[in-house]
Parts: C-alpha cells; structure tokens; sequence
C-alpha cells in the first residue's frame, strides 16, 4: 500500500485541536503506510510538542503547496467541514472528514459528487465502529445470537452541569451534531436507514446555548432502536441494551481505545483494544431455565479505520466507512431535529 517507490501515502491533517491531536495524529502515526507531512494549525507549539520535526501551515492552501500530500484529513470545526474537504478533493487531494460529515445532507451529496467526478476517495471517520463494545454486539446481533430483536438502547452519558464555550450556539454546535454521529452510525451500520423518525432535542442547562439531551427513537417495523446523549447524568446506565425472543445482551462500561491514545499507548502494544473495563452480561433460557452469564467481549480495533483508508488510497479493498453512509447519518440528524420541532415522527424515505 505504498506508492511506486514504495513511499507512504503522505499524509496531511487539518486541525489539531481534541480530534485531531489525541485521535487522528496517534492513529495515522500509527499506520506504516502512511506518514503524516503537515498540519494545519494556529498553535504550532502544541504540535512541535506532540509532533517535534512535524511542519505547520497557517491554512489549507498552504498545505495543499506540498505535491507529495495525496490524504488531507480534515478535523477542524463542524462548520467548515464542508468547504475544506471539497476545496481537497478538487485539488486532487483524497480526503477523511472527522465527524460529522457535513452540516446538511445537501452538503453531502455535493461532496460525494465531487469525489466521484474527480476520481478521489472519500470516507468519514467514524471510529467508534471500532468500539470494544460495538463489534461484541454487532457480532451477537449477525450471530443470531439474540433472536429476533424488539428493542436496541444506545447511550452516551454525561456529566457536565456547568456551561463552557462548547455550549455556544452555531452551526453544528451541540449533542446531537456531537454524540448524535456516533450513536446514529453504529445504529444505521447495523440495522440501515429507518422507516421514521421519533425525536426529543432539547436545553436542559440553562444558559445553554446548543442542545445537550437528545432522544431519538428509530422505528424499522416492529423494532425500535433508541439512541440517547445527555449532559446530567451523574450515575451512567447501560452502554447498550438490546433484547429479542431468544436473549438479551447488556454492556456496561466504555471502550478504553481513546484513554490509551490520551496515556501515549498506541495500536499494537500489547494489551491495546482488550475489552477490560467492559461487562457483557447475555441472558436467555435452557431448558425452560433462566441463564445468566458475561460474555469475554471483543477487542476494540480503531486502527482499522486507517488502515483500510491506506489500503483503498492505493486501489486496494474498500473504504472502511462510504460517504453514502454518512450521508445516511446527516439525514437523520436533519430529521430528528425536524421531527423535535414538530412534535412528530418524520418518514426518512
């Protein structure tokens, strides 16, 4: 997966704030073929501190100067997502966007145009895919494992009683542009796009100037698959819930990948991905009995994101998450709002 002189796919990362410094940073440094040539940053010495010898650009077209960039990842603010990945791909530049996606599914499909017009690939990265707990439940729910399944229940909670500056009103601000993507993709990742949805976007904090509780209720015939993100919950629940005929299965606790990342641990140190602050309890019946029992859980395996995006850069297998896909995940953000605001249920088709 390298190139004709057997270089690295040349990397170069847009933003170097949360994201792009504890996640994608250690993650492409991570992946040996590909080698990260520059950032886009107005805090140098944050990134000569993580990254000595690592150049910084003041913006995108300055990063774009650098013919051997062929990746631009972009991990700057929501709002701007748009205009800095489509600028990429018409330079000629493959492209990753942090989530989410876009803003609008508008902005979407014009982004997946484009990189179907010129010839680039595009993914979206949604690492939690690559969660500990996700893939143990997703390989239960493809397993058969559960049966036929009534209820799927995903949470984030959080604590967070006081307002700061991420509370600020603006385009993308907010839960549901926040921890909506990743609770959202991993459901339609599973299960595809709804018949409709039900949802409840609100400010429970005051002076909160972005939504912080979201309550979404996708609705796929008899199943209905629940996503919740708030900021007042002091004692979390279960990660997951998900019950059929045959059995149910709890999860509780949180990946540990991004908290290694934080403590300097990378992918392929031993131990890295190990489900070990995680509980799987499965509950069924035997024999007219009732049987309980944790389950070992999976690993977690965000290094695969960027490895498959190498791979597909150089025309070899596919990306690990299509801009199609997404774009799925945008369109239900648009419809939750819509349907908070309306005080109904919104047909997605």
């Amino acid at each position: 997966m390298t190139g004709p002189d057997g270089a690295p796919v040349g990397v170069g990362l847009v933003g170097y704030g949360t994201s792009g410094a504890d996640l994608h940073a250690p993650l492409i440094g991570a992946e040996p073929r590909l080698l990260l040539r520059a950032v886009v940053s107005g805090r140098p010495e944050r990134v000569h501190r993580d990254l000595p010898g690592t150049p910084v650009v003041p913006d995108l077209d300055r990063l774009l100067d650098d013919p051997e960039i062929e990746l631009v990842v972009v991990a700057a603010p929501n709002a701007v997502h748009h205009e800095l990945a489509r600028a990429a791909l018409l330079a000629g530049r493959h492209v990753v966007v942090d989530k989410p996606f876009t803003l609008t599914s508008a902005q979407a499909d014009d982004l997946i145009d484009v990189a179907a017009r010129e010839d680039r690939r595009l993914t979206v990265f949604h690492q939690r895919r690559w969660d500990a707990d996700y893939r143990t439940v997703r390989h239960c729910v493809q397993a058969g494992v559960l049966g036929r399944l009534g209820t799927y229940i995903a949470r984030y909670d959080r604590f967070r009683p006081t307002v700061d500056a991420r509370d600020r009103s603006g385009p993308g601000a907010g839960v549901l542009y926040d921890l909506g993507p990743h609770l959202i993709d991993q459901a339609l990742h599973l299960f595809g796009l709804p018949d409709d949805v039900l949802a409840d976007v609100t400010a429970q904090r005051p002076g909160s100037g972005a939504d912080d509780y979201v309550h979404l209720v996708l609705r796929y015939g008899p199943l209905r698959v629940v996503l919740q993100a708030g900021s007042l919950v002091r004692e979390p629940g279960p990660r997951f819930e998900v019950h059929g005929d045959a059995a149910s299965l709890v999860t509780r606790g949180r990946d540990g990948q991004v908290a290694a990342l934080l403590a300097g641990r990378r992918p392929g140190d031993a131990g890295w991905g190990a489900p070990d602050d995680l509980a799987f309890t499965l509950s069924t019946e035997v024999a007219g009995l009732g049987l309980t029992g944790e389950l070992s859980g999976m690993p977690g395996a965000y290094e695969t994101f960027y490895r498959d995006t190498a791979a597909a850069v150089r025309g070899v297998g596919t990306l690990p998450v299509t801009a199609e896909d997404s774009r799925g995940t945008i369109r239900v953000i648009e419809l939750a709002r819509r349907s908070s605001e309306q005080g109904r249920a919104v047909p997605v088709r």
